[in-house]
């Protein structure tokens, strides 16, 4: 048996205490102490990951920057091109990725999905929350076949490197880390403690091998990834899955990536067979129709790098039940009360009295202040009943003083806006700065002021 020394710290101010207590004595704190390892011998060869012999690992010594040698990294390419693009280009050897999401969002679908599609790998599926059954049941669902692919169902990591010992994977896939447990640890799975241990010796693996490694990881309610914010640190690339579970959608972001930009995100569509990627998302979220309805325009938006023409819809009708109701879907309600407020101080329409329905199509979650000027054009066609027509899309933000403000990369919402068939956009005149939009064959109308758009809109 290892022998381990443990001891307990606050997590809020780092006392020690030779047990757990609920309250700290230094900071005041409640329920902050984790035990954590302070030494521990391995006799084990099992215990953890090992690579090679002592004889083979070199101690690292310091070396000049200038001395150092660089070499483009072969990153192994999926079949699913919107992970390449959210993770810069393809999955990087020896890398460690983390994705967080909602329970039934489709983590597990995602990731079995990409084990299956990855052909010239070996890949090997960990799983601590599913059978072999379920895991079964949900390939055969998906519809692909890899015989390269095997599936472990364990929890403690000492049996998991015996077995990655043996089949010497090429790509490891963990659902989830939670669900792991480390015998270094006395703590139960899903503990502080023993997220981090199980994540160092997986980290360690994952370097000392070459081989990625991705983790599955839960969320708290808070919407933030469960366990110590140093799981984040460890890793090289956390990706979140959002959306709504009654939609179809999802959206793949990344909020750090050492081998690439965190301004990629991927959009998939789920669906019986699994997750479609959607690789021109304007066409889909854009509803085809023919004729011209009030309350519904479309904006020109940016999700990372990506431009996107989502459409808006909006109801505006006379409060029957005493106070106005104020609803959003898919939009900040605090920033629709603004440009409410906007529009009835500086445009003159009585909406105070009016119940407002916002909705983003779709089922997105669009936080880009450039959606500004298309919401308030949809209010106000729904208020005054007048169809704006639907070749014409927006994209602006509306300032408290009624001014129409500049966005940022202008080009691509009107170059988007132009492949889609749009015949004029709306934007701010103070975009037209150093920008050239005679190359652009749509109309291009720029305004300052709410009233130059709303008179050419409703006269």
């Amino acid at each position: 048996m290892a022998k381990i020394k443990t001891a307990y710290f606050c997590q809020s101010c780092g006392a020690q205490s030779a047990k757990w207590v609920g309250r700290c004595p230094a900071c005041g704190e409640w329920n902050t102490y984790v035990e954590e390892v302070l030494s521990r011998e391995d006799v084990t060869p099992t215990s953890a990951w090992k690579v090679g012999t002592s004889s083979q690992q070199v101690a690292s010594k310091p070396k000049p920057i200038a001395e150092i040698t660089y070499s483009e990294q072969h990153r192994i390419e999926t079949q699913d091109g919107e992970l390449n693009r959210v993770l810069g280009g393809g999955i990087v050897p020896g890398s460690m990725v983390l994705i967080g999401g909602e329970p039934g969002i489709g983590k597990s679908t995602l990731m079995l999905q990409i084990a299956l599609s990855l052909k010239n790998q070996r890949v090997l599926y960990i799983s601590g929350e599913e059978s072999e059954q379920q895991i079964k049941m949900r390939a055969e669902r998906l519809g692909a076949q890899h015989p390269n692919c095997f599936i472990l169902t364990e929890t403690g990591t000492q049996n998991i490197f015996k077995q990655i010992e043996q089949l010497q994977p090429e790509v490891l896939i963990v659902d989830s880390i939670q669900t792991l447990h480390s015998s270094f640890i006395e703590s139960g799975a899903g503990s502080v403690a023993q997220v981090r241990e199980c994540t160092a010796e997986l980290l360690k693996f994952a370097k000392e091998s070459g081989t990625p490694v991705f983790l599955i990881g839960h969320i708290t309610k808070e919407g933030s990834l469960a366990g110590p914010k140093i799981l984040e640190h460890m890793v090289d690339t956390v990706l979140t899955f959002e959306g709504d579970r009654h939609m179809t959608y999802r959206i793949l972001r990344t909020t750090k990536n050492r081998f690439g930009s965190t301004s990629e995100l991927g959009i998939y569509e789920m669906l019986g067979t699994g997750l479609r990627e959607v690789s021109n998302p304007s066409e889909i979220l854009i509803s085809q129709r023919e004729e011209s309805f009030s309350g519904i325009t479309i904006g020109g938006t940016m999700e990372g790098n990506r431009p996107l023409l989502i459409e808006v819809q909006s109801l505006v009708s006379p409060a029957t039940y005493g106070t106005p109701q104020r609803t959003a879907t898919g939009f900040d309600v605090k920033r629709l009360n603004m440009l409410l407020a906007v529009l009835e101080k500086r445009g003159g329409f009585k909406l105070g009295t009016q119940d407002v329905f916002l909705n983003i199509a779709g089922g997105l979650k669009v936080e880009d202040p450039a959606l500004d000027l298309a919401i308030c054009a949809a209010l106000l066609s729904s208020f005054e009943d007048i169809a704006i027509p639907h070749t014409t899309c927006f994209a602006a933000e509306v300032g408290l003083g009624g001014e129409v403000r500049a966005v940022h990369r202008i080009e691509q919402r009107i170059s988007e806006a132009e492949k889609l068939g749009f015949q004029d956009i709306y934007i701010s005149k103070y975009n037209k700065k150093g920008v050239d939009f005679s190359r652009f064959n749509i109309r291009i109308h720029a305004a300052s002021r709410l009233e130059e758009v709303f008179s050419g809109l409703f006269g």
